[in-house]
This record gives C-alpha cells, structure tokens and sequence, in this order.
C-alpha cells in the first residue's frame, strides 16, 4: 500500500496537478471528469448493445421454432426486454386491432368470418414497425452524443492547459530573477501534462464512438430484416387475394 502510495504520489500528473494553480487543477479535474464520463458510457451503451443483440438472436431463435401465423403465437413472454420481442409484440397487437376494426365495421351482419388485411392495412402495419425499430435505435443510442462532445472538447481542453502552462511560464520568467529552472519546469509540466490528458479523453471516446455507432447500425440493418419478415408473413396469412 506504501509503495503504491508512493508511485500516486511521484506520478508526473500529480506532480503537475499539485503545482499547478486555481485554473491550471479545474482544467486537469475537468479531463479527469470527462476521462470517467468516457468510460461510464463505453462500459454502458456497449453492454446494453450487446446484451440487446444477443438476446434479440436467442428471440428469434425462439420465434422460428413456433408453427403457423405470427398473430396465433402465444407464451413467448420475455423478462428482459430486447428489439425483437419489442418488434413482435407491438406488431401484433398493432395487426390485432386492425383485424378487429375491420371485422367491426366491414363485416357487420354480412355472416362472413373471414378477417383481411387490405393494402393499405399492410402499409400501416409496416410503418409502425418502421417506427418501433426506429424508436428501438434511438433508445441503443441513447448518450452516444457525449462520446462525440468527448471527442471535441477534450483535446481543446488539455490545449487550454498547455497554452496556460506556457503563459504562466513566461510570466514567472519576467517576475523571477535568478534561477528560474523550477519555475520553467513547474510551467511546462502543466502544458505536457493537461496536453496528454486531452489525448488520452479524446482517443477512447472517439474510437468508442465510432465502434458502437458501427455496431448499432448493423443492429439495425438486422431488425429491419425481421422487421420486414414479420410484415410479410402478416401479408401472406391476411392479406386478401383477389382471384378471377
């Protein structure tokens, strides 16, 4: 414990950070903020994201076993929630009242039981699940922003701190006579030190970024597929076929 105690305390940022004045240590815990920030949101939106495309498979694993139409499959209950149960069970219930309506006010005292879904009923069905897809991508990307605001922001930050550590350089320069060596290396320590710290906010968050953003966007691509199979095996089952 002594020996890490020591290693904290020889480190070159903390050297620099308990040298530094006022503005110079908001600086260095405004990267250290940013830097936690980072790292908050990567280990976040990156086990969400996988977490949700992993259980979204194991779903339509699950879906593909069921026989039959899509609007007569029961018990696939989920406890944790993901895309494409979201997808499935809004769509259903979305076709399901379609059906009833049309069964309400097209079928009324005709004696027929059959229930259709005309074109456009199609098209509505196919819209909401445009819309919950796209509702699903924005709740994975949910935060990502700040990864991109990271990305810009920081490395203007550690060159806030390194304009500020030159500039109280030469000011102590102009103020000390004599040997002026600490002054200059107490300066310099700063501009190195925040510069680094910049670096090392802004390289994570943008490779992190980039990468969930990557990852979201094939994820999507992927439920738009499903998306697309569920409407047509809707289409297929209900929609009314005009022969001649």
């Amino acid at each position: 414990m002594f020996v890490k105690d020591c290693f904290i305390l020889s480190s070159p940022f903390f050297n620099a950070y308990s040298q530094s004045d006022l503005l110079g240590k908001i600086i260095f815990l405004g990267l250290v903020f940013l830097s936690i920030l980072t790292w908050v949101i990567l280990l976040n939106r990156g086990y969400l994201a996988f977490k949700a495309r992993n259980s979204a498979k194991f779903f339509e694993g699950r879906l593909t076993e069921k026989k039959g139409s899509l609007l007569s499959i029961e018990g696939l209950q989920e406890k944790n929630k993901n895309p494409y149960y979201s997808i499935f069970s809004e769509t259903r219930k979305n076709t399901l009242e379609i059906l009833a309506k049309n069964k309400h006010f097209g079928l009324k005292g005709t004696g027929r039981e059959e229930i259709f879904l005309s074109p456009t009923d199609v098209d509505i069905v196919e819209s909401h699940v445009n819309t919950v897809i796209a509702k699903e991508v924005q709740d994975l990307e949910k935060n990502l922003y700040v990864l991109a605001l990271v990305t810009a922001l920081a490395p203007f930050l550690g060159l806030l701190g390194t304009v500020w550590g030159i500039l109280t350089t030469f000011e102590d320069l102009t103020m000390q006579g004599g040997d002026t060596s600490h002054a200059v290396l107490q300066g310099l320590s700063l501009a190195l030190a925040t510069t680094v710290l910049g670096l090392v906010d802004a390289i994570p968050a943008l490779v992190g970024y980039n990468y969930l953003k990557n990852y979201i966007r094939n994820f999507s691509l992927e439920m738009e597929c499903f998306g697309h199979k569920l409407v047509t095996d809707i289409e297929m089952h209900y929609r009314k076929v005009d022969i001649s």
